[in-house]
């Protein structure tokens, strides 16, 4: 039988996921379970590079743990993990750190963009957390990551890393290979349709949908979305308000944006607004319901933790252990 191929995922804690989020990866996820040996995490060491509250954190760590369950990741099937709780993750970037070159992590570019954003809290951590990235990657010997067009750089460092500590010390990582999901929607904001929708942007409200939004509210929001000139419902560059409420509605109901065209035409942007939240609110109401029962379930949510860290903990300990003897640390009988 043919070894399933690992592939590896993770979310920061930090912010509520959107629709954007949902649309653009974490449906996928679910399908990639059956196909995959996956690896999901909530990246809690990630998130730290940017002053959290601790009692937040602790309370987004486990709500996204509950969120993976609602989306139907199976912790039977997949290592569901948190982070921190691996002590293999911290250990790996320090050894990585010291395989990686000033000039690579210079030409970043969300360091730039998060320090720009975070001026006042520029930390080593900011600068070097693409090592620790690759390093979530490698431990695991990853064969696949499922990356945007924001996450391509950082899997090209951990591409670069990865080689260099192998072309010293002989095949010890796995070279990860980008995935590219057959469908995964682009999802803009509907304030400003020309930039992407961010959880961690938290100046418009109106702009962002979260996943755990009341319907009334999700219905208002894409009833006060931007809209183009003219009346016509059709997909064009010139028309980018339009042409998200589109993706969007594409991507929940499954259609594709030809068939929305069509089933749009001759009504106007009222009405079809009206049809984009009613899709969009069907969509996300079961996993609404199936993570408010999840989330009410605190003893689950933490056992499912506890699990998911010894499972990862195992595969990442003989990584690291691996790691280890190559470059000379002690090794004990």
């Amino acid at each position: 039988m043919e070894k399933k191929k690992v592939i590896y995922s993770a979310m920061q804690p930090s912010g509520v996921p959107t629709l954007g989020n949902y649309l653009g990866a974490l449906r996928n996820w679910t399908n990639l379970q059956e196909e995959y040996n996956c690896v999901f995490g909530v990246a809690n060491m990630h998130a730290i590079t940017v002053r959290q509250d601790p009692q937040d954190l602790r309370k987004r760590t486990k709500d996204i743990m509950a969120l993976f369950l609602a989306l139907g990741l199976d912790p039977e099937k997949n290592i569901i993990y948190v982070q921190s709780d691996v002590k293999a993750h911290a250990e790996i970037a320090w050894i990585l750190n010291c395989f990686t070159y000033m000039g690579e992590l210079n030409r970043m570019t969300q360091f730039k963009d998060k320090s720009q954003k975070h001026s006042d809290n520029i930390n080593a951590g900011l600068y070097t957390y693409p090592v620790l990235m690759a390093g979530d990657i490698l431990l695991y010997q990853s064969d696949l990551v499922p990356v945007g067009a924001d996450q391509k750089q950082h899997l090209e460092i951990c591409r670069d890393i990865a080689g260099r500590f192998n072309g010293v010390y002989g095949d010890v990582f796995k070279i990860p290979e980008p995935y590219i999901p057959k469908v995964g929607a682009r999802i803009m904001g509907l304030q400003n349709p020309e930039k992407k929708m961010s959880k961690s942007e938290s100046e418009n409200q109106n702009n962002i949908i979260y996943i755990f939004e009341e319907p009334n509210v999700i219905r208002n929001k894409i009833k006060r979305a931007v809209t183009d000139s003219g009346s016509e419902v059709y997909y064009s560059e010139d028309k980018p308000g339009i042409s998200n409420l589109l993706n969007i509605y594409s991507s929940v109901t499954g259609k594709s944006i030809e068939e929305a065209v069509k089933e749009f035409s001759g009504v106007g942007y009222g009405e079809f607004k009206l049809a984009v939240a009613d899709a969009v609110v069907d969509t996300l109401a079961p996993i609404q319901q199936r993570y408010k029962e999840y989330s009410s379930d605190k003893a689950y949510i933490e056992k499912v933790m506890k699990e998911g860290a010894e499972k990862a903990s195992y595969i990442a300990e003989k990584t690291l252990n691996k790691v280890k003897k190559k470059i000379g640390y002690p090794i004990y009988k």
